[in-house]
């Protein structure tokens, strides 16, 4: 009986740690650089460069960075545009080392001059990361000129880029239309 009420609390707080949330940690970097043209309730439109045309990957960043805009009080209208947005998102995964930083594979060294031998990671194959970085630059269409440009960057232990690359547009308009002059880390909490 003991050993009953003893694991019951154990395993409940286990398994109600599996539903909680993860925070994501981003390094944020923004510049508001307008001139006459108010960000406050702007209407937008998505600008795509010519190597995004035909790239589904650009459709689905603005899907995600429209959620983003729309709760930092941008309004989508494509023919009443006052700003068009260009948005760029990219994943990259690289294996790190016990320490965390990026490994590039094998490596020889040389022991006193008595032989070479090969240095490798502690666990084979060395563990992933996965980095994330999301930007987006804002242009005044009468002008012409870049007002905002905002970028954040994550890395981690994750390959579900699909919940990160959303906290990633949050963290990149968290502040906006004014945000701090320095970079900062900005924390969005997402579901396991």
């Amino acid at each position: 009986m003991f050993k009953l009420w003893f694991t019951l609390p154990i395993t409940l707080a286990l398994l109600t740690g599996c539903g909680s949330i993860r925070q994501i940690d981003s390094q944020v970097q923004s510049v508001n650089a307008q001139g006459a043209v108010s960000l406050q309730g702007a209407h937008y439109r998505f600008e795509r460069l010519p190597s995004q045309l035909n790239n589904p990957a650009a459709g689905l960043a603005e899907q995600q960075a429209q959620v983003a805009l729309s709760a930092a009080g941008l309004v989508r209208d494509d023919p009443g545009a006052q700003l068009s947005i260009q948005v760029q998102a990219r994943a990259t995964a690289f294996m790190t080392d016990p320490w965390g930083r990026p490994a590039y594979g094998v490596g020889l060294n040389s022991y006193w001059g008595r032989g070479i031998g090969l240095n490798w990671n502690m666990r084979f194959p060395p563990p992933s990361q996965y980095g994330y970085e999301v930007s987006l630059l804002m242009r005044d269409l009468r002008s012409g000129q870049v007002v905002y440009e905002t970028q954040a960057e994550h890395s981690g232990p994750w390959s579900d880029g699909e919940k990160i690359f959303p906290a990633l547009m949050r963290a990149a308009l968290k502040d906006f239309p004014n945000p701090p002059a320095k970079t900062r880390l900005v924390y969005i909490d997402i579901p396991r």
